[in-house]
Order: C-alpha cells, then structure tokens, then sequence
C-alpha cells in the first residue's frame, strides 16, 4: 500500500501534534556537530560524539524519511525571583508525553505498510532533533541554538520518527534571526559564544542539570541569576517567543513541581526525591545535585528571610 506525507501529517496531528513534517534522509542537512565538539563546546557530555549522529542510515538501515514533530509546552505563570526552574521541566516528563504520541504514530505506519521499520527518538538517541526539525520544515535554528517555530516560538519539545517509508519532504524552513542578537547580550555567563553556537561549558542549563560535580565553577555560580535548574534567559528575550508564546493544550504540561524554597531544596533527601520527582524531566538531577545547586543559590543570592 502507498501512503502519502499528507496522510502521514494529518494522523500525526490527530495524534495531538502541533507542528509535524517530513525530511529527505539523501540528500541530508549540512551538519556542524563535528566542528562543534571539536572545540570542546560538548563539556563532557560524550555520548554527543556518537558517530551515528552525523550518519543517520547507520541508526536505521535503509531510512529514506525522518518525520518531525514538535508539542508546544509553553505554560505560561511567574516564575520566583531566586529558584527558577526551566520551563519545559514544569510538568510531565516530555519524554513520555511526545513518546507515547510517536509509538502511536509508528504503530500506524505499521499497520498502513507493514514491511516499513521506524525509530521514534525524544532527544533519546543518536539523531539531531533539532537539525532535522529545521530539515523537515517545522522551524530554524536560532542564534541561541534552540528550534524556534512561527507559531510557537522556542517553546516546543521536538521528536520523530525514522522510516524506510519514502515520503514526500516538506521545504527545509529558512532562518529569520535577522540582526536581532539579544539573545547573546541577555546570556550572563557568554555561553552563546557567537551566533548559533553555545559553549556548554558557560552555559547555566548544562551545570545544573548535566554537571556532576560537586560545586559548580565560581564564574557560573556568580552569575545563576536565580537559576536552580536550567535557564530559560535566553528564550525569554527572543522576540519570537515574545510574540507569539501562546498556551499549550497539553494538560500534561501543568505545573506539578512543588513550590518549595531553596532551604528545602537544599535539603532535599533520596527519598523525598525519588518521591516528588517520578515522572519529571528534572529526575535527571540527582539529589546531591539539587542540594548543590540550591545552596549556590543561597551563597550567591539569598532569599529575603
């Protein structure tokens, strides 16, 4: 049985989707990963120099299309002047909310063409999400290296889905950063060393989520500006998102975090983690971790009593 990219783009909208398109494996999108880790702008992420990035037929044999999509999660609310967590980490783990929607839409596929194989990745594996989202049509990649979309702005969590089906693709989206550099000014630490490349090494989502060190550097923790777990500095002064963030109607992205102070995280024990923290993106910072975090905070800038 043929299947069309519209048919395929049409399931995946009902399937909850806000943006999906479809990208041609050859010819592929021009990557920069290489130069980038060549500079050490990785830190110590390694599992980012994974050759099969770079070589998508080796994470699934005979690809021909990479079908992209993105949720909008963008809820809006204050956040506390000291103790700030990321956006995107506000609700449920994005992972199972986009993975649960992609395993749906491969179990499609597979019933409409029942020799395809598929990957369905949620910044899982060894795929460039945000190259391919570019490639695919959804957005452009902007100068503080996050997919922003026309509709949604930067606040959208990317998947997608491998596929030996050959699809027709969607246009690659053109950039429109134009002139605009607040985003480079905004970054306290100058993690966005110039346009489109962030060294991970200053930037203050990296060492509070992926730094497992004891302390956090003195030139970082001088400069958290409130910040417990990850930043969304530089996508809260993009225009794009100024303009047009408009409320996710994905209830999974409700606030369930605990509103709790930074004496409380900073004590915070494997029990209660594990306890408040099931099914959060943030399970990824271990307890130690948050404690570290939240008492550079109170050193650097403490709460009024």
């Amino acid at each position: 049985m043929s299947l069309s990219a519209e048919e395929v783009k049409a399931y995946a909208r009902r399937l909850g989707f806000h943006r999906v398109g479809i990208a041609r494996v050859v010819p592929g999108p021009t990557s920069h990963l290489q130069a980038w880790l060549a500079a050490g702008y990785h830190a110590d992420m390694a599992w980012l120099n994974d050759a099969r990035r770079q070589q998508i037929q080796r994470v699934l044999p005979g690809v021909q299309s990479v079908i992209a999509v993105a949720l909008n999660y963008y809820w809006p609310g204050e956040q506390p002047k000291v103790g700030k967590i990321a956006r995107y980490a506000w609700g449920r783990d994005y992972h199972r909310v986009v993975g649960r929607r992609l395993r749906a839409l491969a179990a499609w596929l597979h019933r409409q063409v029942p020799d395809c194989q598929t990957r369905i990745y949620v910044d899982t594996g060894p795929v460039e999400d945000k190259l391919w989202a570019a490639w695919a049509g959804l957005g452009w990649v902007g100068k503080h290296s996050n997919l922003i979309t026309r509709q949604y702005g930067s606040w959208v969590v990317l998947g997608e889905v491998l596929t030996t089906i050959a699809l027709t693709p969607d246009a690659p989206h053109t950039e429109h950063c134009g002139t605009c550099t607040r985003c480079l000014v905004a970054c306290p630490t100058g993690a966005i060393v110039r346009p489109f490349v962030v060294d991970s090494r200053r930037c203050i989502a990296y060492h509070t989520i992926e730094n497992r060190q004891e302390t956090l550097p003195p030139e970082i923790t001088a400069r958290l500006q409130g910040w417990l777990a990850g930043c969304d500095i530089c996508q809260e002064v993009c225009p794009w998102n100024q303009r047009f963030a408009q409320p996710t109607d994905i209830a999974e992205f409700a606030p369930r975090l605990p509103r709790w102070s930074l004496r409380e995280w900073a004590e915070l024990d494997v029990a209660t983690w594990d306890r408040t923290l099931r099914g959060s993106a943030l399970r990824r910072i271990k307890p130690a971790m948050w404690r570290r975090n939240a008492q550079a905070l109170l050193h650097h800038s403490p709460p009024d009593p």
